[in-house]
């Protein structure tokens, strides 16, 4: 729940395998997620009861991960070289009362099976007695990365969501700290630090009701990490305040207990979890998006979905097509000049022109191999490219194959930095890594290069010129890096 880095067959066969790969893979049920935590080139977050969840390629999840405690809503962040855990011992109702406490203790290591792997005992930080207005329980930690203060938010709908603060050396309650009421009507929540301001995310409406629970994820924010948290409109939390930023939508339910990560400049995710999934028979799953930013306001992104669009460049506004020849459509003008010239009498209503289609242009492409290039977009179906998720994917989602529609010419990346088009082959520089950037606009990035080792972190697809596409080193500060995706 804070802010991390991490660094980061027949064409009908795969169009099958792909539409069951909408998000996260593998077994990915788990509730009151954790921010999303790396070790040793492995993920982890951790949920309600203990137990937690462990991906090697961060698109595939499986159950794994470890921590004592039992208790509610922990939460991860790495310190150093150590890692602090956070959670509730109790409270949030659990055995009928409010009476919580949350506990923190370290680690080394979250491998389970790695020698060094055992969690400290755990010290109280905070509690509440049953009788107060407040709940301790639901804990998130943030390290303002402008002091080096460690700060946790905590607290549900019984009562408010309160601040302390603790000893980033230790995991202790800093001495002499006064917890301060920040928020009402909401629980789970979170604080990150961002240009100058410090957000509030705070889960609000009902939970622990399947496909009937109403959680959504909302936000404030301040300049001053203690508050007042106040939303879009000026409403401050502590009086029910609070932005959207996710929501019900594609068939899931109950978006709750927000944590943000950057994977790189310009570049970032945001993790929660799906009280339901309805495809998922109702059960509560990790799910992540996108994370944007808009006049200093978060809201959640979009994966593409599969389809056949124009991908054009931000650079001018050209599209990507095949470097093939125009070829002209025979349609002749009606109606003059749009009207101009002497009138017309008795001329028949204007009826559509079809789309070019494939059958009429594919004869005069060349074969082989096809390079790419960037030209006026004009519907043609040289620019049409198809995009099909895979099973495969990285912890920014899942990887696509991206293909001119009709066709099983897949756009591939080149030793040389080049992008070409041929015969899709199930090879890896044929996959392609689709990343909402944080303004709303895409890199697209080739899974590997060939001639390199390991996976591509480096290059993506890059506008060289008004008509010349590259792979180039990503750079967000250059519209050259960014592409958009237009359905038309």
């Amino acid at each position: 729940m804070k802010t991390k880095y991490l660094i980061g067959a027949t064409l009908l066969t795969f169009q099958l395998s792909s539409q069951t790969a909408k998000a996260q893979i593998g077994a990915p049920y788990i509730h009151d997620p954790s921010t999303i935590a790396e070790c040793e080139g492995k993920y982890y977050t951790f949920g309600t009861g203990g137990g937690g969840l462990i991906s090697e390629d961060g698109w595939t999840w499986n159950s794994g991960a470890e921590r004592p405690g039992g208790g509610a809503a922990p939460d991860v962040i790495k310190i150093g070289d150590r890692y602090l855990c956070i959670y509730g011992a109790t409270g949030g109702g659990l055995g009928g009362g409010h009476s919580g406490r949350i506990l923190t203790m370290w680690n080394k290591t979250l491998d389970p099976k790695s020698p060094d792997f055992k969690w400290s005992t755990a010290v109280e930080v905070c509690n509440s007695d049953g009788m107060e207005d407040q709940d301790a329980i639901d804990p998130g930690i943030m390290l303002d990365p402008t002091t080096g203060r460690l700060w946790v938010s905590y607290g549900t709908y019984f009562g408010t969501i309160r601040l302390i603060e603790l000893d980033p050396t230790t995991g202790f309650r800093k001495s002499g700290n006064k917890e301060k009421d920040i928020a009402i009507d909401c629980e789970a929540s979170d604080l990150i630090y961002r240009n100058g301001w410090y957000y509030l995310l705070g889960t609000h409406g009902t939970c622990c009701d399947g496909v009937n629970s109403t959680y959504n994820i909302v936000v404030g924010r301040s300049r001053s990490v203690e508050g007042p948290y106040i939303d879009n409109v000026g409403r401050d939390m502590y009086h029910g305040g609070g932005r959207m930023v996710v929501a019900a939508g594609d068939r899931k339910t109950g978006a709750g207990h927000f944590g943000r990560t950057i994977l790189d400049e310009g570049v970032e995710i945001m993790s929660f979890h799906w009280e339901a999934d309805f495809d998922m028979g109702g059960r509560s799953t990790l799910a992540i998006r996108p994370l944007l930013w808009k006049n200093d306001w978060p809201y959640a992104g979009e994966q593409p979905k599969d389809g056949v669009y124009e991908i054009e460049s931000e650079r001018r506004g050209y599209a990507l097509e095949l470097a093939v020849d125009f070829v002209r459509m025979n349609v002749a003008r009606q109606g003059g000049f749009g009207g101009f010239g002497r009138p017309q009498q008795n001329v028949a209503p204007p009826q559509p022109v079809p789309n070019q289609t494939l059958a009429e242009v594919q004869g005069t492409w060349p074969e082989g191999d096809i390079p790419a290039r960037i030209g006026d977009y004009m519907f043609r179906p040289w620019q049409k490219w198809e995009l099909a998720r895979t099973s495969k994917g990285t912890i920014a989602g899942p990887l696509y194959t991206i293909r001119i529609a009709g066709t099983n010419r897949a756009l591939t990346a080149t030793d040389k930095l080049e992008v070409i088009t041929k015969e899709y082959a199930e090879l890896d520089e044929q996959l392609w890594r689709i990343e909402q950037l944080t303004d709303g606009t895409y890199r697209i990035m080739p899974y590997v290069i060939p001639g390199q080792d390991g996976k591509n972190q480096k290059y993506c697809l890059y506008s060289a010129g008004d008509s010349t596409p590259t792979l180039a080193e990503y750079d967000f500060s250059s519209d050259n890096s960014k592409w958009n995706f237009r359905n038309h």
